[in-house]
């Protein structure tokens, strides 16, 4: 994807990798370079890096806003965790963080009031500041799901990630077979 266009208003932005939080202001030339699971990856043209900007900020690109899908209404199904976790993109890489391998367990336990999910999650590196940010996107979709009345996404650093976790669909996707 090569888009390049001007912000049409300040927007709230993730320095990628830090994962620092910056404001990019109105009129900033960026490229878009990723739109996967709501979110756009872009590269502020004046040499400031990449930056994620989330889907309900899509405006300030001239896009549509892109909320986060909800399942408002149904049981709990595991099956539903695992789609909207298919949903969550590392912002450099076009692979899901299911099928990068970067989820390593999912526990559901019953609670008085619902589900409480918790979700062990991994980075491709330990230096990757955007780790608090993926969880975060994570944990808030998972949060959508009915009969969640809890969720937790933690991130772990054993067994350390490699790219033999990439499943068959993200090996093809990056073109490593």
């Amino acid at each position: 994807m090569d888009d390049s266009l001007m912000l049409i208003r300040a927007v709230e932005a993730t320095q990628i990798p830090s994962g620092h939080a910056v404001t990019l202001p109105e009129g900033t030339p960026v490229t878009i370079t990723q739109s996967l699971g709501g979110s756009y990856t872009v590269h502020v043209d004046t040499g400031g890096g990449l930056f994620r900007i989330a889907g309900k900020d899509a405006d300030a690109l001239g896009r549509e806003s892109e909320a986060v899908k909800v399942v408002a209404e149904g049981p709990f199904e595991e099956a539903l965790v695992w789609a909207q976790l298919h949903e969550v993109y590392d912002p450099e890489i076009p692979v899901n963080i299911v099928d990068l391998g970067l989820i390593y367990a999912m526990d559901v336990t019953d609670v008085a009031d619902g589900k409480k999910v918790v979700v062990q999650m991994t980075l491709t590196a330990p230096g990757c500041g955007m780790g608090p940010s993926l969880a975060a996107e994570a944990r808030q979709r998972i949060s959508t799901l009915p009969g969640v009345s809890d969720a937790d996404v933690l991130l772990v650093w054993d067994p350390p990630w490699g790219p033999e976790r990439i499943s068959a669909a993200g090996r093809t996707k990056l073109g490593l077979d």
